[in-house]
């Protein structure tokens, strides 16, 4: 017998992290939730990462997922900004993990892959796959589509994953 499983998606950024949360049982998939934690730019980056940390604590409260997946840094030419966006990354996947989850990280192009069935796209076509995928959803904003596609690309791997990151924890 199977169980619905709830997952969140995140899509980690220092201004704007996307979150996202899906229940999947078999191949369905329902929506639940999705937004975006925001943190003020005027503030020091510890104080922003505190921001980004207490919205997704309160989004994992709120909605009591049972597993994570947040999408993979890309490194650009900027060190400074990829510097911040993987401290942004990093507050994504300890916000999950200190909630007992197990998270999974996924490339950009696996999620674009799972969602629009090829590796490179653009946000219109995951916008209307979302749609296609999930009737019902709601988002405002790319980094929410972008959260919900990060949780479908789980949603299609996690066997797989789930069984990797087990034999991992012994």
């Amino acid at each position: 017998m199977q169980n619905t499983i709830r997952i969140i998606g995140i899509d980690p950024g220092l201004r704007r992290t996307g979150w996202g949360i899906i229940e999947t049982l078999g191949n369905s998939l329902r929506f639940v939730a999705s937004g975006t934690v925001i943190s003020d730019g005027e503030m020091d980056l510890a104080s922003r990462l505190c921001q980004l940390h207490d919205g997704l604590a309160d989004v994992v409260h709120s909605y009591q997922p049972h597993e994570a997946a947040v999408e993979q840094t890309f490194v650009n030419k900027d060190a400074t900004a990829t510097l911040k966006l993987g401290q942004a990354r990093g507050i994504a996947m300890l916000v999950p993990a200190r909630a007992g989850l197990r998270v999974a990280e996924y490339a950009p192009n696996a999620v674009k892959k799972a969602v629009i069935g090829v590796g490179h796209g653009e946000k219109q076509q995951i916008h209307m796959m979302l749609k296609v995928l999930m009737p019902k959803v709601q988002f405002k904003g790319n980094d929410a589509a972008d959260a919900l596609a990060i949780a479908i690309c789980h949603a299609h791997n996690r066997q797989a994953v789930t069984s990797r990151l087990a034999a991992l924890a012994g």
